[in-house]
């Protein structure tokens, strides 16, 4: 489904800034793949969520999407193949919006409109059993305005928008950071009910050990901007953090530099 091959990106090159972000990275994702990302700050894992977006053109490599080279089009263009939640719950909605009407953008999104945009009963209906299925008790406030709720709410509205239309590649850029720990749980339980569900294929950034660990089939460990530890399946879910934190020593060759790794 996700091809990676000898993904390469400096910032600032030529200058006293100069940062290799992206160091010949290869990865490949299977269909239906859920895999978790964990590094030291800069490590390159936002930096490969958006090269894989296109918010800004790679230097050299090559990115594949569902077998389709995507590496010389626009941010716009790879739009209509991802879905993307952002770190900050403020992000990926409209605020002054209701929730009816921002799921009819994503649910309209890459569709022709045209000057009678409305929003059907039917529609409605659709929307009502889709947020009931979220357990927050958003199917009784179609049209409260978006901006009117909590962190945890908006980030489990942008979930649901960004997967209305079922996407190639589902990217989760750290989405539950800015959340307190028992709503930051409760949209890591909506994020797995809905990857399973609709057998997504999904990247997860996450600092925190545990969520890597006991979310997705499988995990992956950044450093340097390339990948340096790659487990699944069984091997993945008997882990412990400890036992992570070694792999990282061995693989990397020091200590992980980030407190919030240990983390819940």
């Amino acid at each position: 489904m996700v091809d990676l091959k000898k993904v390469t990106k400096t910032f600032h090159p030529g200058t006293a800034n100069e940062r290799r972000a992206l160091n010949g990275i290869d990865l490949h994702l299977d269909s239906g793949d859920f895999v978790t990302i964990i590094g030291s700050n800069g490590a390159g894992k936002s930096t490969m969520l958006n090269a894989i977006a296109g918010v800004w053109p790679i230097d050299s490599g090559s990115i594949s999407l569902d077998g389709q080279e995507i590496s010389s089009l626009p941010e716009h263009r790879r739009a209509a193949l991802l879905g993307r939640v952002f770190q900050d719950p403020m992000t990926g909605t409209a605020a002054d919006m209701q929730i009816e009407e921002n799921l009819a953008l994503a649910a309209r999104r890459g569709k022709k409109r045209g000057l009678a945009w409305y929003i059907t009963a039917g529609e409605r209906e659709e929307y009502r059993q889709l947020l009931s299925s979220l357990g927050l008790g958003l199917e009784d406030r179609l049209t409260a305005k978006v901006g009117l709720l909590s962190g945890g709410q908006r980030q489990a509205l942008t979930l649901l928008m960004a997967t209305l239309q079922k996407p190639k590649l589902l990217l989760l850029d750290e989405h539950t950071a800015a959340l307190d720990p028992k709503t930051a749980q409760k949209v890591l339980e909506i994020t797995d009910q809905i990857v399973s569900e609709h057998k997504l294929t999904a990247l997860m950034v996450t600092h925190n050990m545990n969520d890597a660990i006991r979310h997705g089939n499988r995990l992956i460990m950044m450093n340097n901007g390339q990948v340096i530890f790659d487990c699944r399946g069984a091997e993945k879910d008997s882990l412990t953090v400890e036992e992570l934190m070694e792999k990282f020593a061995q693989c990397a060759g020091g200590a992980l530099a980030s407190d919030r790794a240990l983390l819940g």
